[in-house]
């Protein structure tokens, strides 16, 4: 029998992966602080619940996809939280934080939901707007095997793949190796696009050649055609990304490692922000890297 799924954060990905489990058959409760954000997924015929703690208590498998790790503390852990209802009133035995979150926070969750029975992992995805929407996230999941063996139907369903890395934690830390990958690729992209048009090219001609070669990436192919659209909507906010170079960088001071291509995104990425772009999606560095090339070519 299928089990019944709560799924909590309804934004850019979150309310695609919803639709995929309402398509592959799930019956998905829902919450999100925000009930609007949610209307078009219960017309689908999702059940919104009160809180996190009414979705552990109604849904054998609770999911969360939120924005910042404060958030994943306050659903697990807050007063109305899916750890709140005793082990007698609480239906839920496996809870998936699918955010990029903290490793450290992985671990804790998976301590305060020992007493209630519940296995916790942590599966942070990559693969933006696009891979939700079409069910082909790459999946990195920390934990148990027998919790991860017993949930991954739902992981077959959300994505093209997903892999074991190791224990609590394992997931996320899987996750800050993309975004560090992806920070300096994204730079690349840009100043390649900003080379290209300064140099008479045609850019879209040159993004045929390069795609094929190998500077080819998921960036590349999906984003750099965005750029040179003028389309900078959020497959993933830049506010967010700024977020997981933080926890990243912060991982890099706590394990003695420097990374300056990491830095260097940040610091690039934080100037967005605050150019107004933190709701803009990842592309939008683009502004950024022709501002400062146009600077050196005008000094």
């Amino acid at each position: 029998m299928t089990p019944s799924v709560g799924w909590i954060g309804c934004g850019v990905m979150g309310s695609s992966m919803v639709k995929n489990l309402l398509s592959g058959g799930y019956s998905v409760g829902l919450f999100s602080r925000t009930r609007s954000k949610a209307q078009s997924l219960i017309d689908l015929g999702a059940r919104w619940a009160a809180s996190p703690m009414h979705l552990a208590m109604e849904n054998e498998i609770v999911i969360s996809m939120v924005g910042y790790p404060a958030d994943v503390e306050m659903i697990y852990l807050g007063d109305q939280g899916v750890f709140s209802p005793s082990a007698e009133l609480c239906r839920c035995r496996t809870a998936i934080d699918m955010t990029t979150s903290t490793p450290s926070l992985a671990v804790q969750l998976s301590k305060a939901a020992q007493n209630l029975g519940i296995a916790v992992l942590d599966a942070p995805v990559s693969g933006g707007d696009v891979g939700a929407r079409d069910g082909t996230l790459s999946i990195m999941v920390g934990g148990d095997q027998d919790a991860y063996d017993q949930v991954r139907p739902i992981f077959d369903l959300l994505g093209k793949q997903s892999i074991l890395q190791g224990g609590h934690g394992a997931g996320q830390h899987t996750k800050m190796v993309n975004q560090t990958i992806i920070a300096s690729t994204m730079i690349g992209i840009c100043e390649g696009l900003v080379y290209a048009r300064q140099s008479g090219l045609d850019p879209n001609r040159v993004l045929k050649s390069v795609s094929g070669g190998a500077a080819g990436s998921w960036s590349l192919t999906h984003l750099a055609p965005r750029i040179l659209r003028g389309d900078l909507d959020p497959g993933f906010y830049v506010e967010h990304f700024v977020k997981d170079m933080g926890m990243a960088l912060d991982e890099c001071d706590r394990m003695g490692i420097e990374l300056r291509g990491l830095q260097l995104a940040r610091q690039l990425y934080e100037e967005v922000v605050q150019s107004g772009g933190a709701k803009l999606g990842t592309q939008a560095l683009h502004g950024a890297i022709e501002s400062l090339a146009k600077r050196k070519s005008t000094s």
